[in-house]
């Protein structure tokens, strides 16, 4: 059995007891960061085995990982925030696990982009979540299919680049489509701003240093 959980994206709080139980139970933790997983296993005093899995090594040793599965082994698949598999590591071993026949439970967590979706104010009843933009190649084509959408989309940014996708965004939107920003959500310093594209970079350029895992909301296009 491979259990996918979700882990606090802020407040160690945010973590069902089932999720603790779990990683108690198993006999492995895969983390994207054992060093961040550490932590959170720490603070509820769980001292269950930790091994990496991410990016960078996940086809390496997935295969490996899928033998002991179907030898009789229970893991848990965590990533460094959120749900694995959303825009982190997950996926190619969910994948394995159906191909082998391993079964695959997901629990139910914490993950940014809902708070903030339904935190906007934005239109939520149909929306789009693109994740990360690429950084260079293929950037501006999605921008622009983006933009051409009648719902709501979500992305995910990182603070250096924020600035700069909020005036992408304007461009291609239009400076006066409505959207939010949402960072250090579930944190102390938890900012939801929504405003009009053009006032959300105004806004974000005066900051000294935005921090934080940013979550950026934008409204569909109106029809005319």
């Amino acid at each position: 059995m491979l259990y996918i959980v979700p882990t606090p994206i802020g407040n160690m709080e945010d973590i069902t007891l089932r999720a603790l139980r779990i990683l108690k139970e198993v006999q492995l933790v895969l983390a994207e960061d054992t060093r961040m997983t550490k932590k959170l296993l720490s603070h509820y005093e769980i001292d269950t085995p930790l091994r990496s899995f991410h990016a960078h090594n996940e086809h390496q040793v997935t295969e490996n990982l899928i033998a002991q599965l179907s030898q009789g082994a229970q893991m848990a698949l965590v990533s460094d925030a959120g749900t694995p598999g959303i825009s982190d590591p997950g996926f190619l071993l969910a994948r394995a696990c159906h191909e082998a026949g391993v079964q695959v439970s997901a629990l139910p967590g914490a993950t940014a982009f809902v708070p903030a979706l339904v935190a906007s104010g934005l239109p939520s009843d149909k929306f789009h979540f693109e994740g990360f933009l690429p950084h260079k190649k293929g950037r501006q084509t999605r921008l622009e299919y983006l933009a051409s959408l009648p719902n709501t989309f979500i992305l995910y940014e990182s603070p250096h680049r924020l600035v700069k996708c909020l005036g992408q965004l304007a461009l291609h939107c239009g400076e006066d489509r409505e959207a939010c920003v949402a960072r250090e959500l579930s944190k102390v310093y938890e900012e939801i701003r929504t405003a009009p594209l053009a006032e959300l970079q105004a806004h974000f350029e005066n900051q000294p240093k935005v921090k934080g895992e940013i979550v950026v909301v934008v409204s569909g296009k109106r029809k005319k």
